[in-house]
């Protein structure tokens, strides 16, 4: 579903733009940037934007191997990226699973900002950006997936989940798109 509405308190969730997954220079060049035209539009209309890093590799076994898996992770693994220009207002969340929302304390932060809409964006699609919406929608928040500010280093599962899964989670729209319905209606 197209984006039909910003509500009157939507939050910017951006997943896992930090140093050791999408340094400069990477091929998620234009994730981080996209993202970071939306979190200065975010923090311009005051609105809460949400910083999200791995600061530890998930439990359990995979057939792929994962960095920081029984050991720590690499030093400034965990930094956010510095396109991102980290604000004193914006809310940090580090997580040790997939979704933001697990073991993090997120839903409780949202809730008491009186968030009813989130903006996801980063990487990956497939993994911590589906976990989040999926995760986000099942708490019961409005979820708009910002399409063109997210990758995944597989592009058959970026195109899966923006094509299959994100329609049944929530609306789906381009930066431009979300900036421009943010500033028509505030």
């Amino acid at each position: 579903m197209a984006l039909t509405a910003i509500d009157p308190m939507p939050a910017l969730v951006v997943i896992d733009l930090q140093k050791g997954i999408a340094p400069t220079g990477s091929p998620f060049a234009p994730v981080v940037e996209r993202s970071a035209r939306l979190a200065a539009a975010f923090r311009r209309h005051e609105l809460p934007v949400i910083l999200v890093n791995v600061t530890a590799a998930p439990p359990g076994r995979t057939e792929t191997a994962r960095v920081g898996r029984g050991t720590a992770l690499p030093a400034g693994f965990a930094d956010l990226v510095d396109e991102l220009d980290v604000q004193p207002g914006d809310h940090l969340v580090g997580k040790r699973r997939r979704s933001a929302f697990h073991d993090t304390g997120l839903d409780t932060l949202l809730r008491d900002l009186g968030v009813t809409q989130v903006v996801l964006t980063g990487v990956s699609t497939g993994s911590g950006v589906e976990s989040t919406a999926r995760s986000a929608s099942d708490h019961g928040y409005h979820v708009v997936l910002a399409t063109d500010a997210m990758d995944d280093p597989d592009t058959a599962i970026h195109e899966n989940s923006v094509r299959r899964v994100f329609p049944k989670l929530g609306e789906t729209a381009t930066t431009a798109e979300i900036i421009d319905m943010m500033e028509a209606t505030r």
